[in-house]
Protein backbone atom coordinates (compact mmCIF):
# COMPACT_ATOMS: atom_id res chain seq x y z
CA UNK A 1 0.00 0.00 0.00
CA UNK A 2 1.22 3.90 -0.62
CA UNK A 3 0.03 6.78 0.29
CA UNK A 4 -2.29 7.70 -2.61
CA UNK A 5 -3.79 4.63 -1.95
CA UNK A 6 -4.30 4.77 1.74
CA UNK A 7 -5.51 8.57 0.65
CA UNK A 8 -7.80 7.33 -1.56
CA UNK A 9 -9.40 4.48 0.47
CA UNK A 10 -10.55 7.24 3.12
CA UNK A 11 -11.81 9.29 0.53
CA UNK A 12 -14.26 6.73 -0.49
CA UNK A 13 -15.98 6.14 2.62
CA UNK A 14 -19.39 8.62 3.21
CA UNK A 15 -18.67 12.11 4.62
CA UNK A 16 -14.80 11.94 5.19
CA UNK A 17 -13.12 15.54 4.20
CA UNK A 18 -9.48 16.10 4.35
CA UNK A 19 -7.30 18.68 5.49
CA UNK A 20 -4.42 20.22 7.00
CA UNK A 21 -5.73 21.67 10.87
CA UNK A 22 -2.06 20.76 12.62
CA UNK A 23 -0.01 22.33 9.73
CA UNK A 24 1.39 20.95 5.99
CA UNK A 25 2.90 18.08 7.41
CA UNK A 26 0.07 16.47 8.81
CA UNK A 27 -2.93 14.96 6.28
CA UNK A 28 -6.22 14.61 8.64
CA UNK A 29 -9.18 12.35 7.56
CA UNK A 30 -12.71 13.94 9.30
CA UNK A 31 -16.06 11.86 9.49
CA UNK A 32 -18.95 14.31 11.08
CA UNK A 33 -15.97 16.87 11.74
CA UNK A 34 -14.33 14.55 14.38
CA UNK A 35 -10.48 12.92 13.20
CA UNK A 36 -10.36 9.32 12.08
CA UNK A 37 -7.39 9.41 10.74
CA UNK A 38 -4.02 11.33 10.72
CA UNK A 39 -1.59 10.61 8.41
CA UNK A 40 1.96 12.29 8.13
CA UNK A 41 3.90 13.37 5.29
CA UNK A 42 6.74 13.81 6.84
CA UNK A 43 8.33 10.39 7.23
CA UNK A 44 10.33 8.33 5.47
CA UNK A 45 8.28 5.34 5.46
CA UNK A 46 4.57 5.12 5.55
CA UNK A 47 2.76 4.95 8.86
CA UNK A 48 -0.61 6.41 9.81
CA UNK A 49 -2.92 7.27 13.08
CA UNK A 50 -5.90 5.46 13.59
CA UNK A 51 -8.72 5.78 16.24
CA UNK A 52 -8.88 2.41 18.46
CA UNK A 53 -11.65 0.69 21.03
CA UNK A 54 -9.17 0.65 24.00
CA UNK A 55 -8.91 -2.95 24.62
CA UNK A 56 -8.78 -3.61 21.26
CA UNK A 57 -5.83 -1.51 20.85
CA UNK A 58 -3.80 -2.91 23.34
CA UNK A 59 -4.41 -6.73 21.71
CA UNK A 60 -3.09 -5.08 18.39
CA UNK A 61 -0.09 -4.14 20.00
CA UNK A 62 0.98 -7.14 21.48
CA UNK A 63 0.34 -8.91 18.24
CA UNK A 64 1.77 -6.80 15.94
CA UNK A 65 4.90 -4.97 16.24
CA UNK A 66 3.82 -2.85 13.48
CA UNK A 67 1.22 -1.24 15.70
CA UNK A 68 2.46 1.77 18.32
CA UNK A 69 0.60 3.52 21.00
CA UNK A 70 -0.47 6.85 18.94
CA UNK A 71 2.11 8.90 18.72
CA UNK A 72 1.71 12.32 19.72
CA UNK A 73 -2.01 11.42 20.52
CA UNK A 74 -4.15 9.44 23.69
CA UNK A 75 -2.65 6.07 24.09
CA UNK A 76 -5.46 4.46 25.13
CA UNK A 77 -7.75 5.62 21.54
CA UNK A 78 -5.20 5.78 19.43
CA UNK A 79 -2.79 3.40 17.46
CA UNK A 80 -0.15 4.43 15.23
CA UNK A 81 0.73 2.19 12.23
CA UNK A 82 3.67 1.64 10.49
CA UNK A 83 3.40 -0.06 6.53
CA UNK A 84 6.48 -2.31 6.92
CA UNK A 85 4.91 -5.34 4.82
CA UNK A 86 4.30 -7.16 7.63
CA UNK A 87 0.45 -7.22 7.57
CA UNK A 88 -1.51 -7.54 4.30
CA UNK A 89 -3.11 -4.23 3.27
CA UNK A 90 -6.44 -6.04 4.01
CA UNK A 91 -5.30 -6.00 6.97
CA UNK A 92 -4.34 -2.36 7.36
CA UNK A 93 -7.51 -1.40 6.09
CA UNK A 94 -10.15 -3.16 8.57
CA UNK A 95 -7.96 -0.69 11.20
CA UNK A 96 -9.12 2.55 9.18
CA UNK A 97 -12.46 1.12 8.85
CA UNK A 98 -12.56 0.05 12.68
CA UNK A 99 -11.62 3.56 13.42
CA UNK A 100 -14.13 5.20 10.73
CA UNK A 101 -16.72 3.59 12.11
CA UNK A 102 -15.97 4.23 15.67
CA UNK A 103 -15.70 8.04 15.04
CA UNK A 104 -18.93 7.29 13.10
CA UNK A 105 -20.98 5.37 15.78
CA UNK A 106 -19.96 8.25 18.38
CA UNK A 107 -21.75 11.22 16.35
CA UNK A 108 -24.59 8.66 15.78
CA UNK A 109 -27.69 9.73 17.55
CA UNK A 110 -28.98 7.59 20.51
CA UNK A 111 -32.52 5.95 19.62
Amino acid sequence: MNIEQLRQYCLEKTDVQEGFPFGETVLVFKTNGKMFLLLPLDTDNLQFNVKCDPEKAIELRAEYPCVQPGFHMSKTHWNTVHVDGSVSDALLLSWVDHSYELVNKAQSPSR
